[in-house]
C-alpha cells in the first residue's frame, strides 16, 4: 500500500556559516508540515516542508516533492531529501 509522508527538515548555521540540517520531524499533512517549517524558520533559521510517496515495505518511494522553502536552506538539497 502506498503512503505519502510529510516532512519538515530544519536548518540553522554551524560555525563557519555553513547551514546544516537538524533532525527531520514527521507532519500529518502538506499544511501541516509547511506551517510547521514556517514557524521552526523564524526560529531557528531556516527549513523545507516536503513529501515523499512511496511503498515502506518495498522501500520503494518517488521523488520528494518540496512544498515549500523558508528562511535560509541550501540550494542543493539532494542529501537532504535522499
Amino acid at each position: 500500500m502506498s503512503m505519502t509522508y510529510y516532512v519538515v527538515v530544519p536548518f540553522v548555521a554551524d560555525e563557519s556559516g555553513d547551514l546544516v540540517p537538524l533532525e527531520p520531524i514527521e507532519a500529518q499533512s502538506s499544511e501541516s508540515a509547511k506551517r510547521r517549517a514556517s514557524a521552526i524558520a523564524a526560529d531557528k533559521g531556516g527549513a523545507i516542508a516536503f513529501s515523499r510517496t512511496g511503498e515502506p515495505a518495498t522501500g520503494d518511494f518517488e521523488d520528494a516533492v518540496v512544498l515549500g522553502r523558508y528562511g535560509e536552506v541550501p540550494t542543493d538539497l539532494a542529501g537532504v531529501l535522499g
